[in-house]
């Protein structure tokens, strides 16, 4: 743990799943240490001021892509936008430049397939919506797909369907700051995951 908070990206792009995005985000962004100081700077970036979201939510990033600086977590979710056959570059470039000065990459639902288009995903064991494991498999025989809801590969996170965001903001917070904030967090939510 370091004196100033990490800084927690969560990307945003053209048909993104709201949950995705939005319960990762809730969690970094509003989570506390003990003293009452954030855990995390939590942050969006995409490629435009605007984006439209899946059922036609639009949002603005805080940040676009070029003039966001290296994070020390970047959250990718999924949606139909992480799975449309043609790629939008400025995203992909983006996800491969940010990858080596990481802590730690992350994947929620089908954000999987944005990882694995990039080839950070090569040799691991993940996770991706049920829905969309066999095609992940399929699709990218040099990664290994599993039923899990959570997969932890040291530096790749991988989360399973749309509300696994929030499990896996919950796991870093875990992982960075331990049980008890952790719990904190939960109650905070007034969810199951207590």
């Amino acid at each position: 743990m370091s004196a100033q908070p990490l800084t927690a990206g969560v990307l945003l792009f053209e048909q993104v799943e709201v949950l995705d995005f939005a319960g990762p985000f809730e969690v970094l962004g509003r989570s506390r240490t003990t003293d009452g100081m954030p855990c995390f700077k939590a942050t969006t970036m995409g490629p435009s001021n605007d984006i439209e979201c899946v059922d036609g939510l639009r949002v603005r990033p805080h940040l676009l892509l070029d003039e966001t600086p290296q994070l020390d977590i970047l959250v990718v979710p999924g949606g139909p936008g992480a799975r449309l056959p043609e790629a939008p570059e400025p995203v992909l470039e983006f996800i491969k430049a940010q990858a080596p000065g990481l802590q730690i990459l992350c994947s929620v639902c089908t954000g999987a397939v944005w990882l694995a288009r990039a080839g950070l995903l090569d040799g691991l064991t993940v996770t991706t919506h049920p829905r969309f494991r066999s095609q992940l498999a399929r699709d990218y025989p040099q990664v290994t797909v599993v039923n899990q809801r959570l997969v932890d590969t040291g530096k790749v996170i991988t989360a399973g369907g749309v509300a696994s965001g929030v499990d896996l903001a919950l796991y870093l917070l875990e992982r960075y700051y331990g049980w008890e904030i952790r719990r904190q967090e939960a109650i905070r939510l007034d969810g199951p995951w207590r």
